[in-house]
């Protein structure tokens, strides 16, 4: 036989329920029922061993006295299977089962050395039991019976059997603490695992936490520059009206009253006529305001539907073969982003039919996770995109008061980008990115 010792004995820990440790292991609820039934297998065990060897090993008298103590030790496991099995814990009723049973363990191990069989159980559970020094004593008390076992009996007959009983004394002893510092270090490793665990699992709540409120802050910051850019657009429109149409008005308030006051009718007709002239560009100025504000179609509609209407629409006035594709399952957007890639759809079309001179022109809308593309592409003439100015769309199209410039302008209000592929005589695509911002 040889000495062995169960997880954590000699180190102030024990296994079992209500160790301390949150939540009950598989190995835990094992180690339970060994602690509830492992008693009794051993003693049966041991003494199945003692009746076979009796004959040999014990007289009439020290089998009787065998009997009593068997007897007395199946009481008090009886007893603390009642009372107090699997309750870990350093109480007195513990203390008392431990110190009871290693005496009868030693007393039938003297009487006959396969008691240690029964014996044995004071490796396991010492420290479960009994404080971390009077563990240790009980584990090298059980160390001294297993020893007199193994060395053929207590107490050793002759010279050679103390011999051995030292030398298994030793051992037993020097296993007891190996194992021991052994269990000791496992059960620091475990703890610091929990709390690694636990301060990762306090870090994820924390970094859970944080991302809730980066959520809320992206979302505010989100209305706070769409609220910007409304306030943005407001100026603008602002400007241009006092730029353009309040300028316009008060030309015509002024070339109206030169002509009442003219003294002849080719004055009053010049005067009239120049009025006229500033009267046509204001509506065209105050047309092109309105043509910049939200667009009315998109209450009428989803995006694909306005953009295949416009298509089409186009198609029909300029004579020019053109077709639009959804590619991506649809979403409803914000209406600032709806808003966007129509007229950014509006102003590429009708570049293309005032200056690529195509034969045919394609749209195509496409919902890409998070982002929304816009693709308008023609096999018109093309142009130079580097070109500062010139003949061509670039500059057709500035001065035409929107153009490259203003299509880009408004996809960046809303953190988009539009991008220009073109080279002469090989057509040209406009791709408008946006972020997929969801209506609500």
């Amino acid at each position: 036989m040889t000495a062995g010792v169960r997880p954590g004995a000699g180190s102030g820990a024990g296994v079992g329920a209500g160790d301390g440790d949150a939540g009950t292991t598989a190995a835990e609820q094992g180690w339970d029922r060994f602690f509830r039934r492992g008693p009794y297998a051993l003693l049966g065990t041991a003494v199945l061993l003692a009746v076979a060897t009796g004959p040999v090993l014990m007289t009439r008298d020290e089998g009787a006295a065998a009997g009593v103590l068997v007897a007395a030790a199946l009481a008090l496991e009886v007893w603390w299977g009642r009372t107090g099995a699997g309750r870990p814990g350093h109480d007195p009723a513990g203390r008392l089962h431990y110190v009871v049973r290693l005496l009868l363990a030693f007393a039938l191990t003297w009487l006959n050395p396969f008691f240690a069989v029964y014996a044995v159980l004071g490796y396991f559970d010492a420290a479960r039991l009994l404080p971390r020094r009077a563990a240790r004593l009980g584990e090298i008390a059980t160390a001294v019976t297993m020893a007199g076992s193994q060395s053929g009996g207590l107490p050793p007959a002759t010279a050679e059997n103390w011999i051995a009983f030292g030398a298994l004394f030793a051992l037993n002893s020097s296993l007891v603490l190996v194992f021991g510092r052994l269990a000791a270090r496992e059960k620091d490793s475990a703890r610091a695992q929990a709390a690694a665990i636990t301060a990762l699992e306090l870090a994820n709540a924390r970094l859970e936490q944080a991302l809730a409120e980066n959520a809320g802050l992206h979302a505010q910051l989100l209305l706070q520059a769409r609220e910007a850019g409304v306030a943005d657009e407001r100026r603008r429109l602002a400007a241009e009206i006092h730029d353009t149409i309040a300028q316009g008005l008060a030309g015509i308030i002024t070339q109206l009253q030169a002509a009442a006051d003219s003294a002849g009718p080719e004055a009053a007709r010049a005067h009239t006529e120049r009025a006229a002239r500033l009267a046509r560009e204001s509506l065209g100025e105050a047309r092109r305001s309105v043509h910049d504000l939200a667009p009315g179609p998109l209450e009428l509609g989803t995006l694909p539907q306005v953009l295949a209407g416009i298509t089409e629409a186009w198609a029909g006035t300029t004579a020019v073969a053109a077709t639009f594709t959804v590619t991506g399952r649809p979403e409803p957007l914000h209406r600032e982003v709806e808003a966007t890639l129509l007229r950014i759809a509006q102003e590429a079309l009708a570049n293309a039919g005032r200056h690529a001179r195509a034969g045919r022109v394609g749209v195509t809308l496409s919902y890409m996770g998070d982002e929304v593309t816009l693709d308008v592409r023609d096999d018109g003439c093309g142009f130079d995109p580097l070109a500062r100015s010139g003949r061509g769309p670039a500059g057709a199209a500035r001065a035409g008061g929107f153009g490259l410039v203003g299509m880009r302008s408004r996809a960046e209000r809303i953190a988009g980008t539009v991008d220009i592929e073109s080279e002469p005589g090989g057509g040209t695509a406009v791709c408008a990115r946006v972020p997929l911002v969801r209506h609500g």
